[in-house]
């Protein structure tokens, strides 16, 4: 066989393993668990970190105030050093949307070696534990929440026994390019953590969604959260690695009541959030980036490619393994698609997808190495820690 049609068939090769042997991570079906009723509500904190969030409070923050909790629940939200009146706003709604109650405060800058959301949440819960409560949900400002979603979450934790139960929340997609790029990233996210293998107890695989993710205090204590991850960019993951290790059960799926309300109808704005933690993700590991860079290329560009090859010089090997490969990997990424409701013709456009993603993590890199590090809202990070694994 030609080189070319050798690329195909190692392509196909490592996406019958992907689709047999990944913890069938293309499946969309980690829903929360079976939710009997607790005999006793448990109490529940509620840590929200904000920063420069005043456009997202009018939407997020009244979801979080109409929640139908039967148990004892309140609100800390934490403006991180905000400029755009985010902490009065929240403030505003409190008295005008009515609910659980709220209380806003502003820890300032963070101290060196805390990132600004880990500094915030660190305040929050702290404010929080003084009144004792068995649970803390740590959700974002831009993330709304259907009225059942703390009770939804609570039984869920309560009746499987869960320390730490997460969702992913759905992302917002309306823009052409939102369409093209934000299915994608959830389909990368669960191929990195397949949800399966994070849901098992026993295995090393640990991984939460950041946007909402519901703790057992308990668990936080033991874990040492948030000190034990503070420099910590991919705060999520690492947040799940450190409840695992300290023996905590924990469980990870997609959400059906919980969304996003943070637009990106801009290429511009997702490449900014996919770049400005993607090397992160690699452990700022040069060789990794090269790695992930040729798995990128083999995995989902040479499908399109040796198959094209293969049909304009004459070579059926590649052009049929190519094309094997490339239906694989489409017929993956369908159920994905179906989640977000989107059209399945998007399935065949992945690698173009792929390579966008390729692109945004080698300019991470080189981000990362001019000294840009993660930026977000105004503040750098020019050298920031990986997820810790001790």
């Amino acid at each position: 066989m030609s080189a070319v049609a050798w690329i195909a068939v190692g392509s196909l090769v490592v996406w019958v393993w992907l689709l047999l042997g990944q913890g069938f991570f293309w499946r969309t079906d980690q829903r929360l668990p079976s939710r009997a009723a607790p005999a006793k509500w448990p109490s529940v904190a509620v840590v929200v970190p904000a920063r420069d969030e005043a456009d997202m409070l009018p939407v997020s923050l009244p979801s979080l105030l109409a929640q139908d909790y039967p148990g004892t629940a309140e609100i800390f939200l934490v403006d991180d050093c905000s400029k755009d009146g985010t902490g009065g706003l929240a403030r505003e709604l409190s008295v005008r949307c009515a609910g659980l109650p709220v209380t806003v405060v502003s820890p300032g800058e963070p101290e060196p070696g805390w990132t600004g959301k880990l500094w915030a949440v660190r305040h929050g819960i702290a404010l929080a534990r003084s009144r004792d409560p068995e649970y803390l949900l740590l959700t974002d400002a831009d993330i709304a929440h259907e009225p059942d979603s703390l009770r939804e979450l609570v039984a869920a934790a309560e009746s499987g026994g869960f320390d730490l139960v997460s969702q992913m929340a759905r992302l917002r997609v309306e823009s052409v390019w939102e369409r093209l790029v934000v299915p994608a990233f959830v389909y990368f996210f669960s191929q990195l953590y397949p949800f399966r293998w994070v849901n098992r107890a026993g295995t090393r695989t640990a991984a939460a969604a950041g946007g909402c993710v519901l703790l057992r205090t308990e668990a936080a204590v033991r874990a040492r959260v948030p000190e034990s991850i503070r420099q910590a960019v991919i705060d999520d993951v690492s947040l799940a690695r450190a409840v695992r290790r300290s023996g905590g059960r924990i469980w990870l799926g997609l959400a059906e009541r919980v969304d996003s309300v943070r637009p990106y109808p801009r290429l511009a704005d997702l490449w900014h959030m996919v770049s400005r933690s993607a090397y992160a993700q690699l452990r700022h590991n040069p060789l990794v980036l090269l790695g992930t860079v040729l798995g990128l290329a083999l995995i989902y560009l040479a499908p399109p490619v040796t198959l094209v090859a293969g049909l304009l010089g004459g070579d059926p090997a590649a052009a049929w393994a190519g094309g094997a490969a490339w239906a694989v990997m489409a017929g993956t990424y369908m159920p994905m698609l179906g989640y977000y409701r989107q059209s399945l013709w998007l399935a065949p456009l992945l690698p173009f997808t792929a390579l966008l993603y390729l692109v945004m993590t080698v300019d991470s890199a080189m981000q990362h190495y001019r000294g840009r590090g993660a930026a977000w809202k105004g503040r750098t990070y020019a050298r920031p820690e990986a997820a810790p694994d001790q």
